[in-house]
């Protein structure tokens, strides 16, 4: 995590402008029509900076992400039962990852993908982008080798690096996560931290989290609400 200054222009205009919020319930979303649209911007920029189709908003931090895009390759791939992670991704998202594939039967195997096999019973894989450590590496050579198997390639990047970056969604990635803290969020003694999660149009339907989308009201007026998803209280 990685303190910030938020100027105070941005803060008393955007953050505490009562145009983007409501104080009704976020289960009754298309009240808040702000709200709405600040999320949407949000998926938007998603999308520009990893080069996917689609985003969500949000999830809670970039370590439940990754352990949410396992789960999701596990569904879309329908086999398979080891997810290999790459040894150079954040300690804490390894933990995560493995505290969630346990009790699911789900095999981790964390080491140097840069050169290593990745089977037919390997569903999905998981990079750093840049590493941990700030390295920067070409993954595409990794990810050409993980589609030949059949696998699904979630690349956990750093947002704020992919403004300069080339996106993942250029390089084979089939998911992007991430912390958004990187642009903005104070620290919060700990959390939380806005994390993303984007994906390819073709697997919008199996990516966690809320959508929201465009759509027309009663009159035909722009309108914003939620999309695609068939949850209690949520609009299709």
């Amino acid at each position: 995590y990685h303190d910030c200054l938020t100027p105070a222009v941005i803060l008393r205009n955007v953050l505490e402008n009562p145009g983007w919020y409501t104080q009704y319930t976020p289960y009754q979303a298309e009240i808040s029509q702000g709200r709405l649209e600040a999320l949407l911007n949000f998926q938007t920029m998603i999308c520009d900076l990893t080069g996917m189709e689609t985003a969500n908003s949000s999830m809670l931090d970039e370590a439940t992400a990754a352990a949410e895009a396992m789960t999701m390759s596990r569904a879309i791939r329908g086999g398979g039962k080891t997810f290999c992670v790459s040894a150079d991704c954040h300690p804490q998202t390894i933990e995560v990852v493995r505290s969630r594939a346990r009790p699911l039967g789900i095999v981790v195997e964390v080491g140097d993908l840069s050169s290593a096999r990745i089977g037919p019973e390997v569903f999905g894989v998981l990079l750093q982008y840049p590493s941990t450590d700030g390295t920067l590496r070409d993954l595409s050579g990794v990810c050409s080798r993980a589609k030949e198997s059949g696998a699904l390639v979630t690349v956990a990047a750093d947002l704020l690096s992919l403004a300069l970056l080339r996106p993942p969604g250029e390089f084979g990635a089939d998911i992007a996560v991430g912390s958004a803290q990187r642009f903005g969020v104070p620290l919060g003694y700990g959390g939380p931290h806005a994390a993303y999660f984007a994906t390819r149009a073709a697997h919008m339907r199996q990516m966690p989290g809320r959508i929201v989308g465009v759509s027309k009201d009663s009159l035909g007026r722009p309108a914003l609400r939620l999309a695609v998803q068939t949850r209690e209280q949520h609009i299709r």
